[in-house]
């Protein structure tokens, strides 16, 4: 799979100076944790789920979670527990049906043969782990492993010594994603102490725990609170709190810290299909962007589309997605402008490695060597899978291409 791989050759070419790699199931997990993108959420219980699965990868979706927790009822988790097991079942009967996933002459992927995402379960309890494990056989090959809520040191370590056993059961290497969103992490007089144990937890797993999430509606939950569709997650301060201070103790550019990912975006309007049209009017926009930005905010993009961009502003990458509209819009704005790209190479030059300072190939900022270094590997991180768009490609161009399904 690839990001922006269900557009053409031709498309990908006209967009981008470095085209996104691929990847895999298998693939390293820096590159994996990096890779996640928009990850979407879906209610374990759909019927369809198989196909909507398939569906939601020929749109672009390299990454989802099925969901057995908040998003079914108590009363449904038996039943949903079982279809789990009859999708991933149909899943895994394609997949050894079709073999790699074969293109059209245009490049581009359909449904019947979309490769299959990431797929996650977010479980409620240790116990389900080593059962669904057991109970999904061989289809397991499809699972890329599990959502850990409301996770804190004395409950992640059940989760996570769960996980450990069930890997073992079936031979597969299975990943862990924690969802920071107790109401003692939001507290400030417990906060310190329940980040340090969160820390100890996840560092003794280290090469298991692929991302963290935050659950930023159950922080807004603890204070009755709910930001309006004009204001990002930043705007609210308690929650903004915490934000940064999960990134100041688990998302140190150090080699100690994880990848974090950026919080759900709640609101979705079905006029996607009203906007969709204008982007395809022409294929690179011919000076329509801001016509086009102008649409996408009069139907509620605007705040999703601030808060992307101050996700990466502190800190995080990726974000969790509970409708597919907002999937194009995050993949649009990870890949790497060549500005970014330009000023990552240059700090990261060989002859650059004793530090110093030195303008910057677009003439409009100074580059740090030193300082910069980290901001720079992550930048080259992130363009080895989102890419890097050419000189005269914006985020219009990028989410009209991610639309094109």
């Amino acid at each position: 799979m690839r990001h922006f791989g269900h557009i053409s050759p031709t498309a990908r070419e006209g967009l981008f100076y470095k085209e996104p790699c691929t990847f895999t199931a298998e693939s390293p997990a820096r590159m994996l944790s990096v890779a996640l993108g928009a990850t979407l959420y879906s209610p374990a219980t759909r019927p369809s789920l198989a196909d909507d699965v398939l569906k939601q990868a020929a749109r672009g979706v390299v990454s989802m979670v099925l969901c057995l927790e908040d998003s079914i009822d108590d009363a449904e988790v038996i039943d949903a527990e079982a279809n789990l097991i009859r999708q991933f079942a149909a899943l895994a009967a394609r997949d050894a049906a079709s073999g790699p996933a074969p293109r059209h002459e245009d490049g581009a992927g359909s449904t019947a043969d979309a490769d299959v995402p990431l797929l996650f379960i977010r479980v409620r309890e240790p116990a389900q782990i080593t059962d669904l494990v057991r109970r999904l056989g061989d289809s397991v090959r499809m699972l890329s492993g599990f959502v850990l809520p409301k996770f804190t040191e004395e409950r992640g370590r059940q989760f996570l010594e769960a996980l450990a056993e069930a890997e073992t059961a079936c031979g597969r290497r299975l990943f862990a994603m924690p969802v920071l969103e107790s109401p003692e992490l939001l507290h400030l007089e417990t906060r310190g102490d329940i980040l340090r144990g969160i820390a100890r937890s996840v560092d003794k797993y280290r090469d298991r725990v692929l991302a963290l999430r935050l659950g930023v509606t159950d922080f807004c939950s603890a204070y009755g609170l709910r930001r309006a569709p004009d204001m990002t997650a930043y705007d609210v301060h308690i929650v903004a709190s915490v934000i940064a201070d999960v990134v100041n103790v688990l998302g140190r550019a150090d080699g100690s810290g994880f990848t974090i990912t950026g919080p759900v975006w709640e609101y979705f309007r079905r006029q996607e299909r009203m906007f969709k049209p204008q982007l395809r009017r022409s294929p690179f926009l011919e000076g329509r962007a801001e016509e086009l930005r102008t649409a996408l905010i009069e139907h509620d993009m605007d705040g999703l589309l601030r808060e992307i961009e101050l996700d990466r502003a502190n800190g995080l990458l990726g974000k969790t997605c509970i409708h597919p509209s907002h999937v194009a819009p995050v993949h649009a704005l990870s890949v790497v402008s060549h500005e970014e790209f330009t000023d990552a190479q240059d700090i990261l030059s060989p002859e650059r490695g004793g530090g110093g300072v030195l303008r910057s190939a677009y003439t409009n900022k100074m580059n740090e060597v030193k300082p910069h270094r980290a901001w720079a590997e992550r930048t080259l991180q992130r363009a080895e899978v989102f890419g890097v768009a050419r000189e005269d490609v914006g985020f219009v161009d990028l989410l009209a291409a991610g639309l094109t399904n």
